[in-house]
């Protein structure tokens, strides 16, 4: 079974946990490393025959136009991960469909292709922001990987489903595509643990993430492993300021081995780009129909996971 490769293109500091330590304005007087970076993923992808799914974010897109053209030439999958990285859970709905309109047309003029997939800033799709399900699907994304099923003091939706699904919207249907998650049972309670890659990969052993990989194909269901760039630079700039204990731990835990753990999941896992596994797991037929049937639920329909 072929899993979902993702990166999510954006570059250290516009991280949220440094929001209170770096102001936007500041952004372009700082050191750029996504390119560099990115290039480096995309040697590594090459050199063992992979294509996977960018979520690219508009800021670096503008900055950066031959990268955007650099990967879809190299016949890697496009998609939109907000222009500015502001969390959703901090914007207003205009705002919001402001910001992805933005930089959904900026990577498809650029690259001359269709962006057809969204994964939000931080996973901050939750119960108080389904309403940005009906904007994504008025602004013709196909599917979205924003919906964390766990518990976290930033994002999740912690009972949301846990497999590629429909979901339904006012503005239609959308499939989505939730990070990677297993069942784990602490005494009478069972927890949904998260596997997806990123920060839970840095901590966690490559041979228990491909485990947990493996559980996961055995039930007919395909894995997400996602990352960023700068996780695979150790030797990146080290922010200052008020940044909280616990967000330093989470983002710079490991960053040296982290290049590691990743050739060795695509070593001893199958990957492929996540609009293909949709495609493999849902139907390109049932993801058509579902969308077809969902023109008829009204606008002040609320979305349903």
């Amino acid at each position: 079974m072929r899993n979902a490769l993702t990166v999510d293109v954006e570059d250290y500091f516009h991280v949220s946990a440094f929001d209170k330590s770096i102001r936007p304005e500041d952004w372009d007087s700082l050191p750029s490393r996504v390119e560099a970076n990115t290039l480096r993923i995309l040697e590594l992808f090459d050199e063992h025959s992979v294509r996977g799914t960018f979520f690219m974010l508009g800021w670096v897109a503008e900055r950066h136009p031959s990268l955007v053209r650099r990967i879809a030439k190299a016949g890697h999958e496009l998609a939109c991960h907000g222009y500015a990285h502001r969390r959703i859970t901090q914007q207003t709905p205009d705002i919001f469909r402001n910001d992805v309109s933005k930089a959904k047309k900026m990577l498809e003029d650029i690259s001359g292709s269709p962006v057809t997939g969204f994964r939000a800033p931080s996973w901050t799709i939750t119960r108080q922001t389904m309403w940005a399900l009906d904007i994504l699907k008025q602004l013709g994304f196909v599917y979205d990987s924003s919906m964390f099923p766990i518990h976290h003091d930033i994002y999740g939706v912690p009972d949301g489903e846990r497999f590629p699904h429909i979901v339904y919207c006012g503005g239609g249907a959308m499939a989505e595509f939730p990070p990677s998650t297993v069942l784990l049972k602490l005494g009478k309670r069972t927890v949904n643990v998260p596997v997806a890659g990123g920060g839970y990969l840095r901590l966690l052993p490559a041979q228990l993430i491909g485990q947990a990989y493996q559980t996961l194909n055995r039930q007919g269901q395909p894995a997400v492993l996602y990352f960023h760039p700068w996780e695979i630079d150790p030797n990146q700039p080290r922010i200052t300021g008020p940044v909280p204990f616990r967000s330093r731990f989470r983002h710079y835990l490991n960053l040296g081995r982290m290049e590691k753990k990743l050739r060795y999941l695509l070593v001893h896992h199958s990957f492929a780009p996540m609009r293909e596994v949709l495609a493999e797991v849902l139907g390109e037929g049932r993801m058509a129909q579902a969308c077809k049937l969902a023109e008829s639920v009204s606008s002040g329909d609320e979305a349903r996971v």
